[in-house]
């Protein structure tokens, strides 16, 4: 499942890839200020991202802190941790996808509180939500990532498979509880 959401995802930014070549190419020939970025790469993901941020926010502020500790055996994180886990990464994320920004400084995998904890996941979305409306241009940036070339653009699709990732994660938690999860609630 999770290699099909990527999979949808990059197929989703090939028209887009392809805008932004074109625009490449008339900016080498001199027309570029004749030409207004229709940034579309970016544009196309940022919705995800909107989209998992909504559910992994009301995940944090949905379930009981009792079940904060919850995990379904030792091998896993608790849901507090998953939590904790993607406020991490969404600073690692953005900040490499952007080039700026800080650290949380701290670990708020850490964190056992769910005051604390939705705290850190709201943090953590404000700290990359930015990242989400950089022009294509800079999107398609050549970097290295997890010592793998990529592109800016890349390394924010790659976040939102990591958040879609660990909210799959919560799901198996709500409904093991009895709980019905955020995105099986509508309205969102």
């Amino acid at each position: 499942m999770k290699r099909l959401s990527l999979a949808v995802l990059l197929l989703a930014l090939v028209p887009a890839n392809q805008l932004i070549a074109q625009e490449h190419e008339h900016a080498e020939a001199g027309e570029h200020e004749h030409m207004q970025s229709s940034d579309a790469a970016v544009k196309s993901i940022a919705p995800l991202h909107d989209m998992v941020k909504g559910y992994l926010i009301a995940s944090a502020e949905q379930m009981p802190e009792d079940l904060y500790g919850y995990k379904p055996n030792d091998e896993v994180r608790s849901f507090g941790q998953i939590i904790g886990h993607v406020a991490n990464a969404l600073y690692m994320f953005c900040n490499s996808a952007t080039g700026e920004g800080s650290s949380p400084g701290e670990n708020f995998e850490e964190r056992t509180t769910k005051a604390g904890l939705v705290e850190a996941i709201n943090m953590g979305f404000d700290a990359c939500d930015a990242a989400y409306t950089m022009g294509d241009m800079k999107a398609m940036e050549d970097m290295e990532f997890f010592g793998n070339p990529t592109t800016r653009l890349g390394v924010l699709t790659f976040n939102i498979a990591h958040n879609w990732e660990h909210y799959g994660n919560l799901v198996v938690y709500f409904r093991a509880n009895g709980i019905v999860p955020p995105s099986s609630q509508g309205g969102m």
